[in-house]
């Protein structure tokens, strides 16, 4: 093995540079406890970065020690040790995550990171896809919120500091939506089932992967975040095109909003604001369903996991809908309400429109996934979050 094409590959590497090639294929390894007293760094090199499948056998604690410090020291691994007794515990300590029997030893589970109270190891199976699955869910969380929650609401704001227009969310409007209509849909993510690739995913690097990365960002600011503030500022100026207010006379001409503007009386522009604020409002909370839908899934058609029916079946979904909905007619049409934040009704027709809009953003991500799922090497599949 000393002289093997394996033992030149990785002459001079540093080690933690040194893990598997993903065209390597699968390789296997068995070593006694001798072999492995034998082992010198580069022997070290080749067996981590050579081989998929090792078994060390009839091992003492300081060879499992051993093995738990050379396996860390190279490439990326996240080391897992399971073990019951007393000379397990060196190893249970030195892992990234001891598994200790809840009917082994109290130095064993006292070093240990974690116990199976039910000592079968068909548990830490459960736990990976508990733990992937509680990740997954609080990626697709942020992911439902950024792109109106903080992108759509700060271009209301920008537009109104940088740009002279009257602000097209109020201050009320913009908590409402981030403590109420936002935290009552984000809700039911939690509740979402594994996909069916979950464990079918390559292991995440805990070392170096995070919580967000810049698919993630892309998705959020330049996908989803990029149809969703187009079209909320679009019903603000659809609105004040119908009372007679072209696109320069609402933007840059902030300090030009006073009584007899465009013919206008003050209360008749304020009238104008407040209605486009709340159509601007529901916009917002309507294209948040085709947004909730559309992070549901990573690669997968809704088709195929839709929330009322079959095997990712969660109808928090539909109850987080009307409740959002339900917030949203009490923030308009309630007399307390209207009297101390100055909400009021809108048109009706400012209550069907954003349904199109968030249908087409359910459409875009579909076929952002289908793409992805038909071009697995294709540009778009690579941007995936």
């Amino acid at each position: 093995m000393r002289v093997s094409p394996l033992a030149r590959r990785y002459a001079g590497v540093d080690p933690p540079a040194i893990k598997l090639a993903e065209n390597d294929g699968d390789h296997a390894l068995v070593l006694t406890g001798d072999d492995v007293e034998s082992l010198e760094p580069a022997d070290w090199d080749m067996i981590v970065g050579g081989y998929t499948e090792i078994v060390f056998a009839r091992t003492t604690p300081e060879q499992k020690l051993r093995i738990v410090e050379q396996t860390k020291a190279r490439g990326d691994n996240t080391v897992a040790v399971t073990g019951d007794g007393v000379n397990d515990a060196p190893a249970l300590k030195a892992s990234d995550i001891g598994v200790a029997m809840g009917a082994g030893s109290d130095v064993a589970k006292e070093a240990a990171a974690m116990i199976l109270l039910n000592n079968d190891l068909t548990s830490i199976v459960v736990a990976i896809e508990m733990g992937r699955l509680v990740f997954d869910n609080l990626k697709k969380v942020i992911l439902y919120l950024m792109p109106a929650g903080t992108y759509t609401e700060f271009l209301a704001v920008f537009c109104n500091v940088f740009l002279g227009m009257q602000l097209a969310l109020s201050s009320y409007l913009q908590v409402c939506f981030s403590i109420t209509n936002d935290v009552v849909m984000s809700i039911s993510l939690m509740f979402e089932k594994p996909e069916s690739d979950l464990m079918l995913r390559k292991p995440r690097n805990a070392r170096t992967d995070r919580l967000t990365d810049w698919r993630f960002f892309f998705q959020i600011y330049l996908f989803i975040g990029l149809m969703m503030w187009p079209c909320a500022m679009s019903m603000w100026f659809f609105w004040m095109s119908k009372q007679g207010l072209a696109f320069y006379d609402v933007i840059l001409v902030f300090n030009k909003w006073t009584d007899g503007f465009k013919g206008y009386s003050i209360d008749q522009l304020r009238e104008f604001v407040s209605v486009g604020q709340c159509i601007y409002y529901i916009t917002m909370v309507f294209m948040q369903y085709g947004g909730l839908l559309a992070v549901r899934n990573r690669r997968v058609s809704i088709l195929q996991s839709n929330p009322l029916w079959g095997p990712r079946r969660n109808l928090a979904v539909p109850v987080g809908m009307i409740a959002t909905m339900l917030i949203g007619v009490v923030n308009l049409y309630g007399p307390g309400l209207q009297r101390v934040f100055g909400t009021t009704p809108i048109p009706g027709m400012f209550w069907g429109i954003p349904f199109a809009f968030a249908t087409g953003i359910l459409m875009m991500d579909e076929i952002r996934k289908l793409i992805a799922r038909t071009y697995p090497n294709s540009i778009v599949a690579k941007m995936a979050w």
